[in-house]
């Protein structure tokens, strides 16, 4: 079995395990509020925060301010008083006042709905771009965030930790119309089974398949 068969036999593990788990926090929004621009917002807040606390965190926020509007006239310390219990709330909570402030200049507080654009927001790189094009507009995207490289280089199937060059290689192994679910099914696998330093390897679906690089304790 080649690695393209490997990984459709993965994908399809991970996608029956999936409603198991807690939904990511980009697609929880998507799929409560159907608003871009919350979607965003959260998805800037997620980064080195669990995603329980970042739900928690940006559904206090949209209690105060919700639009790029609210958001971009709040003054940034009652921001950072909403946002405090969330890891580097004061960078974050300028971030989402920078993006909101630069959505309603470029973008008459519309989200854009292409990488170029959405590259260009404050707080946005290409992953945050990714995950909203494939979760609010439905485009073909790979987000690449560390469940994704953590899960890429355990099952052997690329070396390093270069987000371009994950994001590529995964592009390769896994079917184009099934590239907007991959973060969502990596993710859920990585914050539950998938663990970044003692992986729950006794109870993963996929342990057959994964060549453990770089595993040095795991649950047997």
């Amino acid at each position: 079995m080649n690695k393209t068969e490997t990984a459709q036999r993965i994908l399809n593990i991970l996608k029956k395990e999936y409603p198991k788990y807690q939904t990511p926090v980009s697609t929880y929004f998507q799929e409560k509020t159907k608003n871009p621009f919350k979607v965003l917002i959260a998805t800037i807040l997620s980064p080195r925060a669990k995603d329980t606390q970042t739900e928690k965190v940006a559904k206090e926020l949209f209690k105060h301010a919700d639009t790029p509007q609210k958001i971009a006239q709040y003054e940034l310390k009652k921001l950072e008083k909403i946002i405090y219990s969330i890891g580097f709330y004061k960078t974050k909570s300028k971030r989402v006042k920078d993006a909101s402030q630069y959505l309603l200049e470029y973008h008459n507080g519309a989200v854009p709905q292409t990488r170029e654009e959405l590259m260009k927001i404050p707080g946005v790189g290409r992953k945050v771009a990714n995950i909203i094009l494939a979760e609010c507009f439905g485009k073909a995207c790979i987000a690449i965030d560390t469940h994704c490289m953590t899960f890429a280089n355990r099952m052997g199937f690329v070396k390093g930790r270069n987000p371009l060059n994950v994001e590529k290689t995964l592009e390769n192994l896994f079917p184009k119309d099934q590239w907007r679910n991959i973060n969502r099914f990596i993710v859920a696998h990585g914050q539950n089974v998938c663990l970044p330093l003692s992986p729950k390897c006794n109870v993963c679906p996929i342990e057959e398949y994964c060549k453990k690089v770089g595993v040095k304790q795991y649950h047997k």
